[in-house]
This record gives C-alpha cells, sequence and structure tokens, in this order.
C-alpha cells in the first residue's frame, strides 16, 4: 500500500499498510518528511510570552513589583509593546524559534543548488558564483550605501558602475550603455523601447511590427508586445539557423526590426548574423540581440561588429552574479551609435570634478531624447560590485577563456551522448554554449519527461525541457565553464543511464523519481488546479 496519492503528495500523518502493523511517515532516512508551518503551529499559540501580569498576583508583592517596574526591569505590558497589542487573530501559525529553524533548514535541504553540484538548465548558464565576488560586495562601503547617499558621498560606488560600463562598452564594442535595467526581460524591454523612440524622432510611427525567429527566446516576443509592436516569427533552417532569405522577403516600411538570440536556444551560433543586420538597416530598421547567452562568445565575438543596435547582458548569468530564486538580476544594455541617444535616465557621467548623476533635471540638450526612466535609482549595485570582481579576476584573456571553456564542455557532452540520444543538430557543427536533445527515438510511451525525471533519482536537477519549440520533446543541457571533465563525467553517466534505460523500454522510469521527497505530479492537474494557499480545515461540529 503506497502513502502516496494520485497528485504525489505523501501525507504527514502516519498511515498503516494493509494487513500490517507497520507505520509509514513518509520519513526516509535523515531526510524527514516535512508538514506546512501551518501543520507544525497553530495560530492559537505563540512562540514567543509576552504576557506581563499588570497587577501583582499577592497584595505583599506590590513593593518589589514597583521598585522593579520604577528601575526599569520590568514594564506594564502596554508599555513594553508600545501600543502596538493585538486585538484579533491575525492566521498565522505560532512556532518556537527551534521549531522555525528547523523547518526551513529542513526544507533547504530538499532544494538543488549550484553549490551541490552540476545545474544543467540550458539557456540559463548556472555556473560558479565565486566567494570573492560576496566578499566584495559585503564591504560596507558597498554594502551600507543607501540609494539617496549624496553624489559626492558616493564617488566609489559610481566609479564601480562607469568601470563596468566600460568593460562591458568594450567586450560588446557598442557605443553606450544603459546600466540601470534590473533583468534580462527588463533590458530587452530598455531596448525595445529606445528603437520605438529613435522611430518616433524619424516620424515613423507606421513601422509597428518587429520580427522574431522561432528559435529567440520567448522573453523577445513578450517583450515587444507589451511595448505596443505586433509580433512576426521568422522561420528555422534545417540546421537550427535563422532562415536569411525568408526574413528578407519580410523587411519593409512596415518593420521596426528584428530580435535575435545569439548564439540562439538551439545552441547554435547565427552564421548570416552580419547579413541579417545589414538587410535590416538598409530597409530602415534595427537590431535587438538577446545576449542572455553571450557567455558562449565573451572575449572572442564583439556584437558591435555584427551590426546590433542593442543587446542586454545578463550579469547573473554572463559574469556570474547570483542567479535563481527570483533575483536579484541585472541586464544592462549596451547601445549602437544610432540608439545612444534615446538611452534611459539616469546614468553615470565622468567629468573633470569626479562622477555626476546624470537625471532629468541635469540631462540638459546633450540627452535629451531619452524614453524616459525605467527604475528609481541607479540599477542593481550588489551586482554590478560582484561582476566588476569577476571581470577584473579573469582579466581579458580569461574572460576569453572563460567562452572556450564553456563551449568545449557543451560540446563534449553533445559528443558523448549523441549515440543514444537523438542530436537534431549535431552534423551543424560544433555547437556553442548548450548541447540540445530531442525524444526522437524512445520507444512508445516514453518522452522526455521521463528522462528529466529520472535524472533526479541520480541526484542531478534535470535539464531545460520542451524549449526551443523549434526540437520536439527537446532536452537543452548547459554545463558552462565551471565544470570539470570528472563532474561532466559524472553528469553524462548518470545521463546514458537513464537515456538507456528508457530507451530499453523499463517501466521504472516512468514512474521516476523514486527517492526524491516527493512522487511525480500529475502535472496536468498541478498546473490547471494547483493549490497554492493552505486553509483551515473546518472543524467538526458538536453532536446536538
Amino acid at each position: 500500500m503506497s502513502n502516496i496519492n494520485a497528485s504525489g503528495w505523501r501525507p504527514t500523518t502516519p498511515e498503516k499498510g494493509e494487513g500490517s502493523s507497520q507505520t509509514f511517515t513518509g520519513n526516509h532516512a535523515l531526510m524527514l518528511e516535512e508538514a506546512l508551518i501551518f501543520e507544525i503551529g497553530s495560530s492559537e499559540t505563540t512562540g514567543v510570552d509576552f504576557d506581563f501580569p499588570s497587577s501583582p498576583a499577592k497584595a505583599g508583592a506590590q513593593g518589589s513589583k514597583d521598585a522593579a517596574c520604577d528601575s526599569g526591569l520590568l514594564l506594564p505590558q502596554e508599555n513594553r509593546l508600545g501600543g502596538l497589542r493585538r486585538e484579533k487573530p491575525i492566521g498565522l501559525p505560532g512556532l518556537s524559534e527551534p521549531e522555525t529553524v528547523r523547518h526551513y533548514t529542513r526544507l533547504s535541504r530538499q532544494n538543488y543548488a549550484i553549490d551541490l553540484g552540476l545545474f544543467p538548465l540550458g539557456s540559463c548558464t548556472m555556473k560558479h558564483n565565486p566567494r570573492l565576488n560576496e566578499r566584495m560586495a559585503r564591504l560596507p562601503g558597498f554594502a551600507d550605501l543607501h540609494p539617496l547617499t549624496p553624489v559626492d558621498c558616493a564617488q566609489g560606488a559610481f566609479e564601480v558602475i562607469d568601470q563596468l560600463a566600460h568593460w562591458l562598452i568594450t567586450l560588446t564594442g557598442m557605443h553606450s550603455v544603459a546600466m540601470s535595467p534590473k533583468a534580462g526581460a527588463h533590458g530587452e524591454l530598455c531596448g525595445v523601447l529606445a528603437i520605438r523612440a529613435a522611430l518616433d524622432a524619424r516620424g515613423e510611427q507606421a513601422r509597428k511590427i518587429l520580427l522574431v525567429p522561432i528559435s529567440a527566446h520567448g522573453t523577445n516576443p513578450a517583450t515587444a508586445a507589451f511595448a505596443g509592436f505586433t509580433v512576426e516569427d521568422i522561420p528555422a533552417t534545417d540546421d537550427g539557423r535563422v532562415d536569411l532569405e525568408a526574413l528578407k522577403a519580410r523587411l519593409g516600411p512596415d518593420i521596426a526590426g528584428v530580435m535575435i538570440t545569439n548564439p540562439n536556444t538551439c545552441g547554435l551560433f547565427e552564421r548570416d548574423m552580419k547579413a541579417i543586420s545589414d538587410a535590416v538597416h538598409a530597409s530602415g530598421g534595427y537590431v535587438y540581440c538577446d545576449g542572455a547567452n553571450f557567455n558562449a562568445i565573451v572575449g572572442r565575438v564583439r556584437p558591435g561588429d555584427l551590426g546590433i543596435d542593442a543587446m542586454h547582458i545578463n550579469l547573473h548569468k554572463t559574469f556570474s552574479t547570483p542567479h535563481g530564486g527570483g533575483g536579484p538580476g541585472s541586464g544592462p544594455v549596451v547601445l549602437s551609435e544610432a540608439l545612444s541617444p534615446y538611452a534611459p535616465l539616469p546614468f553615470v557621467e565622468k567629468t573633470t570634478d569626479g562622477f555626476r548623476l546624470v537625471e532629468e533635471e541635469t540631462a540638459e540638450e546633450h540627452h535629451a531624447g531619452t524614453f524616459g526612466r525605467m527604475v528609481a535609482f541607479h540599477g542593481q549595485m550588489g551586482m554590478f560590485t560582484r561582476a566588476l570582481t569577476y571581470i577584473l579576476s579573469h582579466g581579458a584573456d580569461g574572460l576569453r577563456q572563460v567562452a572556450e571553456d564553456a563551449v568545449l564542455n557543451a560540446n563534449y557532452i553533445l559528443r558523448s551522448m549523441e549515440d543514444v540520444l537523438d542530436a537534431p543538430f549535431a552534423g551543424a557543427g560544433p555547437c556553442m554554449h548548450e548541447a540540445i536533445f530531442s525524444d526522437r527515438g524512445l520507444p512508445e510511451g516514453f518522452s522526455t519527461i521521463d528522462i528529466a525525471k529520472g535524472l533526479i533519482d541520480e541526484g542531478f536537477h534535470p535539464m531545460t525541457v520542451y524549449f526551443p519549440l523549434v526540437v520536439h520533446g527537446a532536452m537543452l543541457v548547459e554545463p558552462t565553464e565551471t565544470e570539470s571533465k570528472a563532474a561532466l563525467d559524472q553528469f553524462i553517466g548518470a545521463f546514458r543511464s537513464v537515456a538507456e534505460r528508457a530507451k530499453g523500454g523499463d517501466p521504472a522510469i516512468k514512474t521516476a523519481p523514486h527517492f526524491a521527497p516527493r512522487r511525480r505530479l500529475d502535472e496536468t492537474l498541478a498546473a490547471r488546479k494547483p493549490v497554492l494557499a493552505w486553509k483551515e480545515p473546518e472543524r467538526a461540529k458538536a453532536a446536538e
């Protein structure tokens, strides 16, 4: 008798096996089954006692209590709480400190992290975050700096921003950079708004269409639509790259530009990138490049030389600032000379007297074309400090090696797996930062999700699955440069084992994972009817 119901949930209350006195608790060795925090504590209790008596229990104690109050050792409850005493329940569980610490520590042990092992998510660049970065970001002069610190007292922070901006411009071969966007998609929006501002300045408001290849990141069409553009797809060739002739055929007076990811999400470099840019420029449009995969070409290719007009850079990918958990990210946008006049405010400017912050009041005539402001302050200062530390610790030659090693590792995985899994573009030349596989060749009833779930039992987070959409049942693996050959061999061994078992029809793969804190969920039910909030169960009414 299983204690797992159809949704994959392990009950927190013990069950007894059928025909047995054995009790199942859901525990696995030292991995304890963890109840919801509402099931551990009660809203009727509190882990902290604020209840100080307002009157002495015995009259004889009055003198001693008054003395204690006079000395400040004991204050009446109302004074201790400053008038903030709760008047009605707030519906939160009351836990002691040990219960609270243990609850969240146990939950943390159920997470997977880059500090535990290789994180193969494709198009995510889950690389190691050097501890040196963290040490620099925690220096008091940076960590304790308030956003409203006077400019004269924040010169060191502005110099960090200026130095990082210099590196980003140099590495990309672009004219300027907007540092304020706080994430990749935020950076996309910045670039697209700059394109719109440039078209408005030219009086070409009729250009309302942005072309997006089907191999681009999904945020590209979403960003274009959010900015008010209509999106049209551009097909891919059989080797996974943009169809140049199809793109040229669609160009015209209604096209604002193209949003292209290079290297693309098939893990391939767009060989026709310069020809694409030339064609778009000749038709009067602009070229936006999604720089999420810049890790594969940093130090080797300058996007500005390929005719790019705007490109965001994910500092939380290429330059190793912490990635995941919802942020904080950072997505500076490098701009061509044509788009630089429309960059957002604020930005740091170096003068003979130091650094100044250019905002609405100080933009003056030299930046009157700005499309406006995207953030309240100056961007993600902590991420700037980490990224600059990473860049300075590597140097120009080290950053070039980053790209070379990332590409080498991805190709090692590609060539180590192509005999057991279909690799649709293995014949299209070396891949770049990531290797892509499909579910073609798996037996009837087996699919990509089975291999992904099987990897969990092998101790690895699954790869990116079912993306990009141009590959059926896609499995996208990006090892990054920070993994050693030994780590890659360990992952490849697990990956091969799961793939071979699936191809052999092993039924256990269909129900994996078996050793995770939760078994496989009904993903359709979880997506359509998710239970996202705890509700207190109804209490049984006493019989009348």
